[in-house]
């Protein structure tokens, strides 16, 4: 399949896989990628020394592209912005800042820069700064999260810059992929529904919640101090949900935070924070990642191929599958 996504990354599938911290590693990235899509590091809070070493553990797996994500609130994003350079990594995703300070390095260094953004006026930002891409991620994504919508992000998003545009947010199959494109995106962005996948190295207790999950089970975190956190609800988001009320609560809630990722990833998934998506509910196997693109690619193209009668006549069949 072609489309301006995929000449620009030089992959054969429109799907990149979202850089999840502590989570998206050279296992996931390397297997995606070589599916096809476009498989992300996810660099944030990492030591240089561990980046190093996943890009060349995703490299000596696969030849496909790989890209890393740098956030550019990171105390260490400048010594990492010139890592990436010397390690001639094929994509950087940018979020939590603007990556101006960077963009002329790596643009000299032939890598394509694909900001994630949270709004129009942020995404005219980028395409200003000379950004390849964007990535438009509706409130719906897990981990940190914006205020609006996919389905209202997308388009304004694509009338508001000429660049393309790559759709995240509550996309984990094929129609999530065909109503990213009728919304005006070239590519989607898809990281619950690698969760589960085999090559991801989270926990099994952590994938366990993520295959368990209903359309409610998801809560925001951290909106009071300017970081919100999409996450599924356990004893850690209700505890850290009753605090956030309590100003006097702040360093008591600040100590909570520290590491909480970490011991979800690991197994904790009672006392640390479960990153997920409002979509895990509709996530409901263990597979591969390279099975993943295949059935959403499929699922999205057929229904592409239908009339909106025939999609709607579809749609009404699935109570009768459902008997």
């Amino acid at each position: 399949m072609n489309t301006r996504v995929t000449e620009l990354l030089d992959i054969r599938v429109p799907i990149i896989q979202g850089a999840m911290a502590r989570i998206a590693d050279a296992s996931l990235a390397s297997a995606v990628s070589e599916a096809g899509g476009l498989g992300i590091i996810a660099c944030g809070g990492a030591p240089l020394s561990w980046v190093e070493e996943q890009v060349a553990a995703a490299r000596a797996k696969t030849s496909a592209p790989i890209g890393a994500n740098v956030m550019l609130m990171d105390p260490q994003a400048a010594d990492l912005a010139k890592l990436l350079v010397d390690l001639k990594i094929d994509v950087i995703t940018t979020g939590a800042g603007s990556p101006a300070n960077y963009m002329e390095m790596w643009k000299e260094a032939g890598i394509k820069v694909v900001p994630v953004v949270a709004s129009a006026a942020l995404a005219r930002r980028m395409e200003r700064l000379g950004a390849d891409a964007v990535v438009a991620e509706g409130t719906e994504s897990g981990g940190h999260v914006g205020e609006l919508t996919t389905m209202a992000l997308i388009p304004s998003v694509c009338e508001a810059v000429d660049i393309p545009v790559i759709g995240a947010g509550g996309i984990a199959d094929g129609r999530g992929l065909a109503a990213a494109f009728a919304l005006g995106a070239e590519g989607v962005q898809c990281g619950t529904r690698f969760l589960t996948v085999e090559e991801c190295t989270v926990s099994d207790a952590y994938k366990e919640k993520i295959l368990g999950a209903k359309d409610a089970d998801t809560v925001v975190t951290g909106r009071g101090s300017g970081h919100p956190v999409r996450c599924l609800k356990n004893k850690f988001a209700r505890t850290a949900r009753k605090l956030e009320v309590d100003p006097s609560k702040g360093a008591e809630l600040e100590a909570m935070y520290v590491g909480s990722l970490r011991r979800a990833v690991e197994g904790d998934v009672d006392n640390g924070t479960i990153m997920a998506g409002q979509i895990a509910a509709i996530v409901h196997k263990r597979e591969t990642a390279a099975s993943v693109l295949a059935e959403m690619m499929s699922q999205a193209e057929e229904l592409c191929g239908l009339t909106l009668e025939e999609r709607a006549t579809k749609s009404a069949q699935r109570a009768l599958n459902r008997k």
